[in-house]
């Protein structure tokens, strides 16, 4: 051992040393240059099919066609509401936001992922480390475990935020509201009774009812009363449980909103910046459909969570716009911009695989999970079976799109 420190300590050993660790700080710095370079890389597929005005006139009917799709999707369930079978507590909307989850999640494990792997390992790109670590799997991976923690640390918030101010909880839930609302039932019931029946074990019955309620109304803060008088715990339970829900679906719709847009950017970009008839054909109707059902997972999260008018309408903008803009920036750096740079390649795979991460997991945690495992489908056969069906149907169609897109 003491052998091996002299030799350590010997100025040829250390001589040695350095030069191994300047040969590899060296070549970390060459394939890091290489990685970023801008360079252009032979793309003999896309040279094929060029032809830059037709490609632009079918970029033109892409914004238009997506904006609309887009737009559509959005706000079917925002400006629905006020429809029956577009409510969100009404079967079609399941149904339809099933369909949706499973077009999300073919996207993330069929679309996004893929072209993160075609990415980082094209040719283009240095061997190392592109092709020595499976980085689109490692990036999804991360990027569906930050989003979790983001999930936790915004559930948390909104939770300390609602204990700290109570005076800001919904109305829907204010137990003053909801005392009114059973004393005008009550009142009702005991007129209805007092009309149309004269037995008095109905009218007894009714009438203990209206007094609770009473009582309860003329005691807000839920003093304990013998006759029961204080909130149940189902009550409460019920009301926090409402608060809860609210804060999840906004915190759904939010982080939804991140993983769609970071990858509509993307997309727009891709197609935007091609100048193949050939790739952007088919590109159009698949784009088309998917930013439809996005557009309506999306839009029903936020009708959920029932944010104001002027947050809403931001989102869906928001929404609505991200591709569109895309494909017009794309056009517009089209003449200087080669997507088959190894700098663009990188950012499109990290992107791309991050993408992949959020939308999985949205799609299964906040979206199926949040949907079918709610009291509402376990009571109801008929609408698991159709959900199910809908949700295998809306993975199967946007996985068949690969075909072409």
């Amino acid at each position: 051992m003491a052998l091996f420190y002299d030799d350590l300590e010997s100025p040829t050993s250390i001589a040695r040393l350095r030069g191994a660790m300047g040969r590899f700080s060296d070549s970390v710095i060459r394939q890091v240059s290489a990685s970023a370079s801008v360079a252009a890389c032979s793309n003999e597929e896309a040279e094929v099919c060029r032809d830059d005005a037709e490609a632009l006139k079918l970029k033109l009917v892409a914004v238009v066609l997506i904006l609309t799709a887009g737009v559509a999707g959005i706000a079917l369930p925002l400006l629905g509401q006020k429809r029956r079978f577009l409510r969100t507590d009404s079967g079609a909307f399941v149904l339809v936001k099933a369909f949706a989850a499973g077009v999300i999640l073919a996207t993330g494990f069929v679309h996004m992922l893929p072209d993160g792997q075609d990415a980082l390992s094209n040719p283009c790109l240095p061997a190392w480390p592109w092709s020595e670590f499976p980085f689109p799997g490692f990036i999804a991976m991360m990027a569906s475990l930050g989003t979790l923690v983001l999930d936790f640390l915004a559930t948390q918030f909104y939770a300390r935020k609602r204990d700290e101010n109570p005076k800001t909880a919904s109305i829907s839930t204010s137990p003053e509201i909801n005392d009114d609302r059973r004393l005008d039932i009550a009142i009702a019931a005991v007129s209805e009774v007092e009309e149309a029946s004269k037995h008095d074990e109905s009218m007894h019955i009714v009438g203990m009812y209206a007094h609770a309620a009473a009582h309860r109304h003329s005691h807000p803060h839920g003093h304990a009363h013998s006759g029961g008088a204080a909130p149940s715990t189902a009550e409460r339970d019920a009301d926090n449980g409402g608060e809860s829900s609210l804060a999840r679906h906004a915190i759904a719709s939010q982080i939804l909103e991140m993983g769609i847009v970071s990858h509509s950017v993307i997309i727009g970009l891709s197609l935007g910046v091609s100048r193949s008839p050939c790739t952007i054909r088919p590109l159009i109707g698949a784009l088309s459909f998917h930013q439809f059902f996005e557009g309506f997972a999306l839009g029903g999260c936020i009708s959920q969570a029932r944010f104001g008018a002027r947050v809403a309408g931001t989102m869906a903008s928001f929404f609505a716009i991200t591709t569109p803009a895309g494909i017009a920036a794309g056009a517009g750096l089209a003449s200087f911009y080669n997507p088959t740079s190894p700098r663009a390649l990188v950012v499109e795979g990290v992107l791309d695989s991050a993408s992949a991460g959020i939308l999985i997991y949205m799609a299964l945690v906040d979206l199926i999970g949040a949907d079918f495992l709610s009291r509402r489908m376990s009571c109801s056969a008929r609408l698991q079976v159709l959900s199910y069906v809908a949700l295998f149907l809306g993975a199967l169609a946007m996985a068949l799109l690969a075909l072409w897109a």
